[in-house]
């Protein structure tokens, strides 16, 4: 009667090993990187969130923090991505992917406008200027726009200075979540139609872009809400957000 309970040792062994393993592989996205760009005047800590929940779902992230506020988009841009590139790099991964907040996602559509990455993945915008924003034309010229916002500041208009006007339309996957709700009554005076008190939800959209996405929150908490930070893990994973019909 030994053999019953030696089979039956076994099957349990086996049973066990069966429900674990697979639970364990699926927590950890095999070879995938994620490159977080910030916004404009900001730091890589209103990333932070974004980070964390990627982290926790198994990719290896770099939360770049790069100086917005002291260089042209020009220069920024081989400063932040090269950063981020060089990290991923090192990790020797297969996929790369960004997440971008607002000037964030113009450097990335500089820097891939200059340059090939082979291992791109998907890239996703919150609240990206891809069409200018109307904020720069109205209010470069008051005293302190330059302190507090740089060089680049002055390249995210509308006019013939705007770097994101004189970019080609998406050739990679890139997924636009615009906010429509503001929290800054002045900035919005430069508007009459939708916006996140920086942005037109319009000038967000980009020629090529394979999924987007309107939620109900401002320019500088977009990067915040557990909402956007489902919808961005998404699309990463699948290539679209999800929307309620």
């Amino acid at each position: 009667m030994i053999y019953p309970k030696i089979c039956f040792f076994l099957f349990i062994i086996l049973l066990n090993f069966y429900y674990s393993t697979p639970a364990k592989c699926a927590l950890t996205p095999s070879s995938n990187c994620v490159i977080l760009l910030h916004g404009l005047a900001r730091t890589s800590a209103s990333m932070d969130q974004i980070a964390e929940r990627l982290q926790m779902e198994g990719y290896r992230v770099i939360n770049v923090d790069y100086p917005s506020r002291h260089k042209k988009i020009e220069e920024l841009a081989k400063l932040a991505v090269n950063e981020g590139l060089e990290f991923c790099y090192k990790e020797k991964e297969n996929r790369i992917h960004f997440v971008t907040h607002s000037l964030g996602g113009i450097l990335v559509r500089y820097y891939l406008s200059l340059n090939e990455i082979p291992e791109l993945g998907r890239v996703v915008m919150l609240a990206p200027p891809n069409q200018g924003s109307k904020v720069v034309d109205k209010f470069s010229w008051v005293p302190g726009y330059e302190m507090l916002n740089g060089p680049a500041g002055y390249q995210l208009g509308t006019d013939e200075n705007s770097v994101p006007l004189k970019l080609a339309p998406s050739n990679f996957e890139i997924g636009i979540i615009a906010g429509d709700r503001t929290i800054n009554l002045i900035l919005s005076t430069a508007f009459d139609e939708p916006n996140d008190g920086k942005v037109a939800v319009k000038d967000t959209k980009l020629e090529g872009m394979k999924d987007f996405l309107i939620v109900h929150r401002s320019h500088p908490f977009i990067m915040l809400s557990e909402e956007v930070i489902d919808q961005v893990l998404h699309f990463i994973q699948q290539g679209y957000f999800m929307h309620n019909n």
